[in-house]
Parts: structure tokens; C-alpha cells; sequence
């Protein structure tokens, strides 16, 4: 195995999980995920089918990325942070057949506890300010936070 996987984490197969990536305590990772080299999942983190997550990405603590989501390369996610996958989720509807995409561009870093609304692309560089709800694309090299996150200004 080139890469560590704690005994309580879960990979389940088939998976690409990349050189140096490390699992951590009872984190799960779904089929068909990509996973590159040199990435850190945290403790207790779920990884849904299909999840891209590219090179040196960083994500932190009791973090749930939904499949549907494609993280770049050196994304950091920090503690506590959710993707969502639907809209309008419904118990009494599957919707396993409309989940909606969201792409975290090469870079780009989240803030512990938001929540980031599915449909959106968080472009390069850009950082999250912690708690935000994002639901809306956030800019290239922009800090941005609320609820709902806003612009606030341009990182030099």
C-alpha cells in the first residue's frame, strides 16, 4: 500500500488512492473515488461515491463531501465544513439521479462549520471565512463570508 489508512478508516473498492495520501480514525471512502498523492483526511470524515480530490488537498476533521464534488489540488477544507449534493432534499423522493455539482478550484481554502451549497464553484485561491453558507460562485483570489457569503474583497 503506498498510502496510510488508520485501522478504523474504511476505503471501499474500487478506489485510486494517490502516493503519501493518509487516512485517518474512522473516516470513510466511498467506490469509485480519486483520491491524489499527498492528500491528509482527517478524523471521521465521509467521502462519497465518486469524489475527485486532487494533489496536497487538506481536509480536516468531521467533514462530509457528498458525492457529485471535485475538489483540485491544495484545497484546504477545515473542520466541520458540508457539501451538499441536492437542492431540495426530500426523504419521501429519491434523488440519487439529481445530484448537482460542485467544483473547489486548485487552492482555494474553507473556513471550519460552512456549509457549501451544491451548484457552485469556489475559484482559485479564494478563501471561505469560517461558518459561511455559501450559495453562490465565489470569485478568483476573494475572500468571502456570511450567511449567505458575500465578497468582501480581493486577496493580494
Amino acid at each position: 500500500m503506498h498510502y496510510y489508512k488508520h485501522d478504523t478508516a474504511v476505503v471501499d473498492e474500487p478506489s485510486l488512492i494517490g502516493k503519501g495520501t493518509k487516512i485517518w480514525h474512522f473516516s470513510h471512502i466511498s467506490e469509485n473515488t480519486k483520491i491524489g498523492n499527498n492528500v491528509i483526511i482527517g478524523q471521521n470524515v465521509f467521502i462519497g461515491k465518486g469524489v475527485v480530490i486532487g494533489n496536497g488537498c487538506k481536509i480536516q476533521n468531521n467533514v462530509s463531501v457528498y458525492e457529485g464534488v471535485t475538489l483540485e489540488d491544495d484545497v484546504f477544507v477545515g473542520p466541520s465544513v458540508v457539501f451538499t449534493n441536492v437542492k431540495m432534499p426530500k426523504a419521501n423522493i429519491e434523488q440519487k439521479n439529481n445530484f448537482t455539482k460542485t467544483f473547489v478550484k486548485t487552492g482555494a481554502s474553507i473556513g471550519a462549520n460552512s456549509t457549501i451549497i451544491c451548484g457552485v464553484v469556489l475559484e482559485k485561491n479564494c478563501l471561505i471565512g469560517a461558518g459561511s453558507l455559501v450559495t453562490k460562485n465565489i470569485k478568483e483570489n476573494s475572500l468571502a463570508y456570511g450567511q449567505p457569503a458575500r465578497h468582501i474583497k480581493y486577496l493580494v
